[in-house]
């Protein structure tokens, strides 16, 4: 039997005493648990104080960002309410889970540092393996980013027509990592966000109805000009269509005098995703209206000249 006379001050001697004890040696337990009372007075408190923050850190802090995060993008202009959803929740989640890993990281070195365990290298540690992952996964974070800011910018929802580089499509889905687009012929599209140099998003706000229309050079351009903004007028009042025009299509210039025809350019403002249904049936009418008014559309022609 081997009973140890002095009092121990750190923790690290009173797991050796546990081991001694497993062993088969008895180091008066009653002097054991004394020297254990301090210890739990002074960092066990600690201890179950920083545990208690952090939960209640952990459980608040989801509940005031989501409330920062609503309110803040209630401000912006809602088109579709479903699509603001989808970011809203996005960037929760996002915020979310970076104050949760901090908070989680602040509690674990907090706790080791009442262990009695050096914090300062561990954090250079982790600063150090930080740089070789970013070293190594440097693409996979540049996507992370990207995806970060086109969420925080809110460059394009899900449900926008958009234009990454030359692949266009409708946005289907974004995470951090990659955007899905999904084009005419339904081929679904997954682009890496870090590697897009070029947005352009056709829906955001409003859209438009941009025609380059070509006439004949013996049409009188005044009356060319009345036909095409009453066809605009009349379609922008059928109830089929009043919801979707913003602003009516209408003679805007003589844009380009060509081969064979005056071409004139036609503008109008439609809500977002609306300006190929209202384009289609604005040229149909047109079409109508011309040929009523004996309005000619000329198409390149050719003269051949036999020589025998």
């Amino acid at each position: 039997m081997v009973t140890l006379l002095y009092a121990p001050s750190d923790l690290k001697y009173i797991v050796f005493f546990c081991i001694i004890e497993t062993m088969g040696f008895e180091t008066s337990l009653p002097f054991l648990f004394e020297s254990l009372s301090p210890w739990f007075l002074n960092h066990g408190i600690k201890i179950f104080g920083i545990l208690v923050g952090a939960f209640i850190l952990y459980r608040f802090s989801d509940r005031i960002i989501e409330q920062v995060i609503r309110k803040a993008i209630k401000g912006e202009p809602e088109l579709d309410i479903e699509a603001e959803r989808k970011r809203e929740d996005t960037l929760i989640r996002i915020t979310c889970l970076a104050v949760n890993i901090a908070i989680l990281a602040l509690a674990i070195i907090l706790i080791l540092g009442e262990f009695g365990i050096e914090t300062t290298a561990l954090v250079a540690g982790a600063g150090v393996a930080g740089i070789a992952l970013a070293f190594g996964g440097q693409y996979l974070i540049r996507d992370f980013f990207t995806g970060a800011f086109i969420i925080l910018e809110n460059q394009y929802r899900v449900g926008d027509v958009v234009c990454l580089d030359t692949t266009c499509g409708l946005v289907e889905d974004i995470t951090l990592r990659m955007t899905v687009l999904r084009d005419l012929d339904g081929t679904v599209h997954h682009i890496p966000n870090g590697e897009v140099k070029k947005t352009s998003n056709l829906t955001k706000t409003f859209s438009r109805v941009n025609l380059d229309v070509g006439v004949s050079y013996d049409c009188d351009i005044e009356k060319v000009i009345k036909v095409v903004n009453k066809v605009g007028q009349e379609l922008a009042k059928d109830p089929d269509f009043v919801d979707d025009i913003k602003k009516a299509p209408e003679f805007l210039r003589v844009d380009d005098f060509g081969d064979s025809a005056i071409v004139i350019k036609i503008l109008g403002d439609t809500q977002p995703l609306k300006q190929w249904r209202v384009a289609g049936e604005y040229r149909k009418r047109l079409l109508v209206a011309f040929k009523k008014a004996n309005i000619v559309i000329p198409f390149p022609q050719r003269d051949v000249h036999l020589i025998k």
